[in-house]
């Protein structure tokens, strides 16, 4: 696994490294630029930046208003606001439009450590999911968030970006001519006995627990679902089909979040034995990032031992 970097920071450098090749690009915040990562961008294209102040609401109307101009705007600040306090008009202006507009949630999830349950924003996976039009994009490391900012740039239509603060290794950028498409997923690790699908951060944790399990002789494929809406159906029946079990992994609500959508399909498609791994239907703790993730089992020896319950239901 390559260096540890925080999505967030990647995506920082994302929007520097294309503000030239798309200019139609503009970049919006809620008085988050050194959290967020945008200053870089806000430094070097104050022309093409807005802090819109701690007002996320009115921050994403004005960026439906610009979208209807021909920009194409980036909305940022942390998941609990531009997904939660932002929700009505992320529906009613962006996504009931179908407007280019693209929603950043910075800082989301359980690794948000000791900022406590109220700015852990586990259910922005679930509320973006349920918006008809919305893709929703989760990118596991360095390499795949900066091919997903393009990716999103070179997509007509809103979407919703997930990054974290929490530093992990990379992993996309050892697979030789990897690349990232919008709803299709990347299989970094094949095996027979079980599948994991997982997104975000929670991708570097399954293919440790896939090694963990290895040493036991059980061979486990993971699947990064990198894009959780649309979801790549292809990838999860061949799963099911191929392994008889299926352990689905997201730093988030295990309610309608990635969990939800491959229970959805697979319930009617393809009945398997489907465990959901993730934040239970509570809120999270207050303590560093490690911690929390360790205390909701959000690390690999969590993850082999929902895998093995997994087989065990076979």
């Amino acid at each position: 696994m390559g260096e540890k970097k925080a999505t967030r920071a990647a995506y920082g450098e994302a929007l520097v490294e294309l503000a030239e090749k798309y200019p139609e690009m503009v970049v919006l915040d809620a008085d988050l630029t050194q959290a967020t990562m945008t200053k870089f961008f806000a430094a070097k294209y104050p022309e093409r930046f807005f802090n819109c102040g701690i007002a996320e609401a009115n921050m994403t109307g004005i960026a439906a208003g610009l979208a209807t101009c021909g920009l194409v705007p980036f909305v940022n600040s942390f998941a609990i606001f531009s997904a939660g306090r932002a929700f009505e008009q992320v529906r009613n202006s962006v996504a009931y439009p179908h407007l280019n507009v693209k929603i950043v949630g910075s800082h989301g999830g359980p690794s948000v450590g000791e900022d406590g349950a109220t700015h852990q924003m586990n259910e922005d996976i679930a509320l973006m999911r349920t918006l008809p039009g919305m893709t929703v994009v989760v990118p596991c490391d360095e390499n795949e968030m900066k091919q997903a900012v393009e990716a999103m740039l070179n997509y007509e239509g809103p979407c919703y970006l997930r990054m974290c603060r929490y530093a992990t290794e990379g992993v996309t950028d050892s697979f030789p001519g990897y690349k990232f498409e919008l709803g299709k997923s990347a299989t970094l690790r094949e095996g027979t006995d079980a599948a994991v699908i997982a997104c975000g951060i929670m991708v570097p944790m399954a293919l440790k627990a896939a090694e963990l399990l290895e040493a036991e002789g059980v061979s486990v494929r993971v699947i990064d679902m990198h894009t959780v809406k649309p979801l790549d159906e292809e990838a999860v029946l061949k799963a099911a089909k191929e392994t008889g079990c299926i352990v689905t992994v997201e730093e988030a609500s295990t309610v309608g979040g990635l969990g939800g959508a491959v229970t959805e399909y697979l319930s009617e498609h393809c009945p398997v034995p489907v465990l959901r791994h993730g934040v239970p239907d509570e809120f999270g703790r207050s303590g560093t990032a490690a911690a929390v993730l360790d205390y909701f089992g959000l690390n690999p020896e969590g993850i082999a031992a929902k895998v093995r319950e997994a087989i065990r239901r076979k």
